[in-house]
């Protein structure tokens, strides 16, 4: 007889892996809310949040069951969200604009669990200080205007934006 143990059924403080895993604070809320959203009954916030902690166990295994930082699950909750924006995308020029519609949801919720994202103007900023630093050069600013950024804002923009203030 086999015993499967799903992420959203676990106790709090355990992980597939065993107990050593430490849990992160995102994980911590994600649980959390996926309770909150059972009780409320509302089955796409249950299903999105599903996907992600799925996402975070997937990732720890592929690893080779080592323990995931909270800087990696939000790298991977960024990752589920620009998926999420993708597929809304071809749904709309597929026609199918109430499976846009959910995809979208799923990125509004997803994208409360990330840290709050730099404006176009404090990205300006930052790319202003180190165009002082190491001149107009996009091979010498890209680098690390995307370093600094990372996890903060959208890398497309970033690029965007270097583009722009060194071309």
């Amino acid at each position: 007889m086999r015993v499967y143990v799903c992420a959203w059924e676990m106790r709090e403080g355990s992980s597939v892996m065993g107990d050593a895993t430490p849990q992160g604070s995102v994980e911590d809320q994600l649980r959390d809310d996926l309770k909150e959203a059972a009780r409320q009954r509302d089955q796409v916030r249950m299903d999105t949040i599903r996907m992600a902690l799925t996402a975070f166990r997937n990732e720890e295994v592929a690893r080779s069951r080592q323990a995931l930082t909270d800087q990696d699950r939000i790298a991977l909750l960024d990752k589920q969200i620009k998926q999420r924006h993708e597929a809304a995308e071809l749904f709309r020029t597929g026609n199918r604009p109430e499976l846009a519609e959910k995809e979208e949801r799923e990125a509004q919720i997803l994208a409360a669990y990330l840290p709050a994202r730099l404006t176009d103007d404090e990205i300006r900023a930052l790319v202003t200080r180190l165009i002082a630093e190491q001149g107009k050069d996009f091979r010498k600013v890209m680098p690390l205007a995307s370093k600094e950024t990372k996890g903060r804002a959208d890398g497309k923009r970033v690029s965007e934006i270097v583009r722009d203030m060194t071309g």
